[in-house]
């Protein structure tokens, strides 16, 4: 939200006239919310604040995302949007119940949406929340970013590596703020960790093992009618039609963890669905955020029958440029181990959870933070020694930044480049023999096969119109 921004001068002028009596009659029309209690917002003028439409209203979104935003009195969620008109309108109560019980009176000023792009036509709405299904990531978020909006998008940030390079270039090109929601860059431990290791605590990097949750198979689904409340053509987006069943999508009963998270059609299942997480966090440490490795190679079983077809037990592995050894693999503890020439570092989150039904939940609690001489864990990160970025949350971090412009704790090529770790490892696990990769390029050296893994097919009419290159 820049002062200079149409906008903020369309909402300045929309509240003058309002005042004078001249447009009060059509506020429902233009999008801006009916009841807007000056006590929500303290001494947050309108001018001042920025507004959002939450696009994907589901769990992830419900339990984390919107309850990131409408903790702070200068955001407002104007709008939600989804493709399941059930949701949208649960969506909107619950917005509205939360700016009530604030106010202590009735309030009604939450728009319902169940197309994104008639949302991103709303030119008071300032930014907007992105936490769809995979697939939708990135062609959301280059929509989004053309028409203006700030953007916070859940990981991982693309479905292909060719795609996360699109809409990178996109958000570079743009101007605007980005935040991906790799959250564990906004948690103490995580950044004292990754501190520790680029100041030499543990000696010289050597090895880094990631260890992500694990997924199961399912049944085979039968083929059930479309819910009146879905679209799913759109639903299903780039992807190719495929018969619903509820299992494939999510469930219309409640907001518990949807099936599309183990289907390879939207996603790669937990190498990116966690990894983008822990392999963020390695990269934060080893000071590889914009790059990438340059070997991997691995393996991983995958179900033979049924609907959930995304990988179960693997053991993938890389090497960097700079001779860190990274190792991906289910069959460890959730969390990130940096092992040096002089001790180990072990981070992860403990037993917190996103949500009540995030996989971590499920596991034995691990140590936030661990390391193989207790003094590690107290050594004090000097003045002149690398200090991190600080975020206390990461979602005001995000609002921090759209109102200063600087760049946000887990910005657009960040989250890119984790992402890309994370599918480079998965093409590893299809191919079953080591790879050679090009971070500059991005593309697998003398590999023909190989590349033919970096994009998918787009189905018309979603397909993702080219952009011009920013580098």
């Amino acid at each position: 939200m820049a002062s200079d921004k149409k906008s903020l001068v369309t909402r300045r002028k929309f509240l003058d006239l309002t005042a004078k009596g001249t447009l009060a009659s059509t506020a429902v029309i233009s999008g801006f919310p009916t009841i807007v209690p000056a006590s929500v917002f303290g001494k947050n003028a309108p001018s001042n604040r920025i507004n959002i439409g939450a696009i994907g209203t589901g769990r992830i979104s419900r339990g984390h995302d919107m309850p990131g935003v409408w903790q702070y009195d200068n955001a407002l969620i104007m709008a939600v949007c989804d493709l399941d008109s059930n949701r949208a309108e649960s969506a909107k109560q619950l917005v509205n119940g939360v700016y009530a019980k604030k106010t202590g009176k009735d309030y009604d000023g939450v728009r319902v949406y169940t197309d994104y792009r008639e949302l991103l036509l709303n030119k008071d709405i300032d930014a907007v929340l992105v936490s769809t299904p995979d697939h939708w990531h990135a062609p959301i978020v280059i929509d989004a970013v053309r028409a203006k909006k700030d953007v916070y998008m859940q990981k991982p940030a693309s479905l292909t590596i060719a795609e996360g390079r699109m809409m990178a270039d996109a958000v570079k090109k743009s101007g605007q703020i980005v935040q991906v929601g790799s959250q564990q860059r906004s948690s103490e431990q995580f950044r004292y960790a990754a501190e520790l290791v680029r100041n030499g605590r543990i000696g010289k990097l050597k090895t880094v093992y990631v260890g992500l949750p694990g997924d199961p198979s399912g049944d085979e689904e039968p083929q059930m009618p479309v819910p009146k409340n879905l679209n799913y053509d759109m639903w299903l987006g780039t992807t190719p039609e495929v018969y619903y069943t509820e299992k494939r999508v999510h469930p219309q009963a409640d907001f518990d963890r949807p099936g599309w998270l183990r289907c390879e059609q939207f996603g790669a299942g937990m190498i990116t669905g966690w990894g983008a997480h822990h392999v963020d966090s390695a990269h934060w440490a080893m000071n590889t955020e914009y790059t990438g490795p340059v070997e991997i190679w691995g393996k991983a079983d995958f179900p033979k029958h049924g609907l959930w077809d995304v990988h179960g037990i693997f053991r993938t592995e890389a090497m960097y440029a700079n001779g860190v050894h990274m190792i991906v693999t289910n069959e460890i503890a959730n969390g990130v181990r940096f092992e040096g020439t002089e001790g180990w570092i072990f981070v992860s989150r403990g037993d917190a959870a996103v949500t009540a039904s995030d996989p971590i939940a499920k596991q034995n609690a691990a140590k936030k933070l661990d390391a193989s001489d207790p003094k590690i864990l107290t050594s004090v990160i000097g003045p002149n020694e690398i200090h991190l970025p600080v975020s206390k949350e990461h979602h005001g971090n995000w609002l921090e930044s759209i109102v200063s412009r600087k760049e946000p704790i887990a910005p657009a090529e960040v989250g890119h480049r984790s992402c890309s770790a994370c599918l480079l490892h998965h093409a590893a696990m299809k191919l079953n023999r080591k790879l050679y990769w090009d971070p500059k390029k991005e593309q697998f050296k003398n590999d023909p096969e190989a590349n033919k893994l970096l994009s998918r097919p787009q189905r018309a009419p979603y397909a993702i119109k080219m952009v011009a290159s920013a580098k």
